[in-house]
């Protein structure tokens, strides 16, 4: 058994496995080290910036190593094909698209009727933009809701604030944030629990009135960065953090994504979905858009705030 396994370790698969989990490092004990030459030894550079690129080029003999071309090549290749599959997709598609203007195309006649005269019955909301983008168009908001967290993530990995080997942090904002200011607080004291009431009434009555998750979880998020911005990250770490952004939004999300592929199954198959609409003009109607609108607007909220504490260096 173990002559198996030491000859799966040596074997391709074993450094493909490797590689892929990003346990393989084609630098370790594979590179033969290149001696420096004089005038290397006696170059004297008190510079005091450290150039990964410059260390490797100058220890190791890089050209030298047969995995890290074909790595380096694999890679280029794989990005170039995507590339262009993506591109080539796009313009095969574009070709499908009917003529920008004409008077048969689906935008000047059927489907905006459609929204109009069947908005009210077959979705229950009585604001009509809701009533789109929530229902008919439901799968595009899914999308825009996953690229507002997606961008979070993207800001998360390039601007947080990662600890040394140490477990120290480096200098943060934390230390410079206004602290005691008793104007800014007392303001903030009266205008923050209106603006979460707000906030609130926009998202909850987004499929009767003008607003929605956008709408209010942009007030929502403001609430916060403002209540951020009086009292510091300590007292508002009390009910937000991390882990707070986490649960809210992958929760938002993932029943976001169960509740509308129920709904894009059973219309796709004709099926009765058993969701009732309501009372059109009741604050319990419209069936799912008004989970909908919640959904959407936590999401706006958690990455309203990630956004604003990540790029002022403050981290969670």
């Amino acid at each position: 058994m173990s002559r198996i396994r030491d000859n799966y370790d040596k074997s391709t698969a074993a450094r493909f496995e490797a590689w892929y989990k990003g346990e393989y490092d084609p630098f370790n004990e594979r590179l033969p080290i290149r001696p420096l030459t004089e005038n290397e030894l006696n170059k004297d550079d008190e510079r005091p910036r450290i150039d990964r690129e410059a260390i490797l080029d100058a220890t190791y003999n890089r050209d030298s190593n047969r995995a890290l071309r074909v790595s380096r090549r694999v890679y280029r290749i794989l990005s170039l094909t995507l590339t262009v599959v993506m591109i080539v997709v796009l313009i095969w598609m574009v070709q499908f698209l009917p003529g920008f203007g004409t008077a048969d195309n689906p935008v000047n006649n059927e489907v905006s009727a459609r929204y109009i005269s069947k908005g009210v019955e077959e979705t229950g909301a009585i604001n009509y933009v809701s009533g789109m983008i929530l229902d008919y168009r439901a799968f595009d908001t899914f999308g825009e809701s996953c690229v507002l967290f997606i961008a979070t993530v993207c800001v998360q990995i390039l601007l947080r604030i990662v600890p040394d080997r140490s477990g120290r942090k480096p200098e943060s904002d934390r230390l410079y944030e206004p602290k005691n200011d008793v104007i800014q607080q007392k303001v903030c004291v009266i205008l923050v629990p209106f603006l979460f009431i707000f906030g609130i009434y926009i998202i909850l009555n987004g499929h009767l009135s003008p607003g929605g998750g956008f709408s209010g979880g942009a007030v929502l998020g403001a609430a916060l960065i403002l209540y951020l911005c009086s009292f510091g990250y300590e007292r508002t770490e009390r009910f937000f953090t991390v882990k707070t952004f986490r649960a809210v939004s992958l929760s938002a999300l993932i029943f976001y994504c169960l509740a509308k592929s129920y709904s894009f199954y059973t219309g796709a198959n004709h099926l009765e979905s058993h969701i009732p609409l309501g009372t059109p003009g009741n604050i319990l109607s419209s069936g799912l858009i008004l989970l909908l609108n919640i959904c959407v607007g936590a999401v706006v909220t958690c990455t309203m705030y990630a956004f604003y504490t990540l790029f002022r260096k403050g981290d969670f």
